[in-house]
């Protein structure tokens, strides 16, 4: 607490309701709903689901108007709360084979058993202001006809749509483009345990940290970060040439297994997206030439973040494919200790708060050093002008 600012306890209620007044805004406009925030701000909600590690779109969206918008903040809020709520038990692990697809794209293959499937994105829209949208009164009309195929299309949560009559081939789900890999036996096998995941919810980051761990931290970790890893893979730090073999976004079953029942019982379903980096590996002495893979999950519609992850995941695996750790994304212990928003951004945020004892005793230090800097300085000015008089001197006696 600023114990030095007049009024102490009283300054800070005063501060909660500048920034409640702050929040709210001109009164004279209609105030932002929770519900609207979770409709129509759908990827800022996914985001904060995904790095607060919590899904619940409603309270994402109530963190996001609580922070005012601050991403980091609203993710902080939302992981506080999470840490407050009850274990009850452990859903099985979900079967994103057979996803609901909403939207379905490969880099790699042209043509691919159930097509490509576009989906909500920005990839093929113009990026210019759109200033039709400042008319509060028409709220961008959607073609009629696209919302009329009901045979197609079928809503769901955050305005997303999944194909429904084209969700299955021949009765089985869209088969994943990494098995056309794996078929040919061209991708690499990562080593399959029977070990339990790491639940870093309950466990601490210990390096070295296996798989299910660093993914674990990936997926919580901040969309910037890992964007900027990502990206430094591709551009000289690293080794990676990647292609998107798949990228996926639809709602999958969430299922919890029940003892009374001997059975699993599907108990609601969830958004999600998936990316599968495809990635070039030379071979060692005990595998041939062939691909390796970076994945990538996240909660509702966060692709870039997933593929950032997937790149990122590659190249965490370069000590166990043998090759050099040689680039920043590949050092295990920087990216995972440096990932996590609501970590950094508490260490940053904590320069705010008094340091009065500190600075003040690093300021007497930096004067004590700065006296004894000047005394030197002035000390060994005599000792050259001493030195410049006694050259005068013989010069003047010849």
């Amino acid at each position: 607490m600023y114990v030095a600012v007049k009024g102490g306890e009283a300054a800070i209620d005063n501060a909660h309701q500048q920034l409640a007044e702050k929040r709210r805004g001109d009164i004279n406009v209609a105030e932002l709903s929770v519900k609207q925030i979770q409709e129509q701000l759908s990827l800022a909600v996914d985001r904060v689901m995904t790095e607060g590690s919590l899904y619940d779109p409603q309270l994402a969206a109530l963190a996001i108007k609580q922070s005012m918008g601050d991403m980091i903040e609203a993710i902080f809020l939302l992981r506080a709360y999470r840490t407050t709520l009850p274990r009850f038990s452990y859903t099985q692990a979900i079967d994103t084979a057979t996803m609901r697809i909403g939207r379905r794209i490969s880099a790699t293959y042209k043509d691919i058993p159930g097509g490509q499937a576009l989906g909500p994105t920005f990839d093929y829209t113009h990026r210019l202001l759109d200033f039709s949208l400042l008319d509060d009164e028409s709220s961008q009309n959607i073609d009629d006809d696209m919302l009329s195929h009901e045979a197609l299309n079928k809503p769901f949560d955050n305005n997303q749509y999944v194909d429904e009559t084209q969700n299955t081939i021949d009765g089985n789900h869209y088969p994943r483009v990494s098995d056309f890999l794996r078929k040919d036996q061209l991708l690499y096998q990562e080593n399959e345990t029977n070990q339990e995941s790491t639940d870093l919810t309950r466990e601490p980051l210990t390096y070295p940290c296996d798989r299910s761990a660093r993914l674990q931290s990936l997926s919580r970790a901040d969309e910037g970060f890992l964007l900027a890893m990502g990206y430094s893979t591709q551009r000289g730090y690293g080794r990676t040439h990647p292609f998107a073999g798949e990228i996926r976004m639809g709602y999958v079953d969430v299922s919890l297994y029940v003892e009374e029942l001997g059975f699993d019982i599907v108990i609601g379903e969830i958004c999600i997206t998936e990316c599968d980096m495809v990635n070039q590996f030379q071979g060692n002495q005990d595998q041939p030439p062939q691909f390796t893979r970076g994945y990538g999950i996240s909660f509702g519609f966060c692709e870039r973040k997933t593929m950032a992850m997937a790149l990122v995941d590659r190249s965490l695996q370069a000590k166990e494919l043998g090759e050099s750790v040689d680039t920043p994304a590949a050092q295990e212990e920087f990216v995972l200790s440096h990932c996590d928003n609501v970590e950094s951004s508490g260490f940053v945020s904590h320069l705010k708060l008094p340091h009065y004892v500190d600075f003040q005793s690093e300021l007497e230090l930096v004067r004590q050093m700065r006296a004894d800097y000047l005394k030197k300085q002035d000390a060994m000015a005599t000792v050259q002008e001493r030195q410049e008089v006694s050259i005068e001197t013989e010069t003047q006696h010849g």
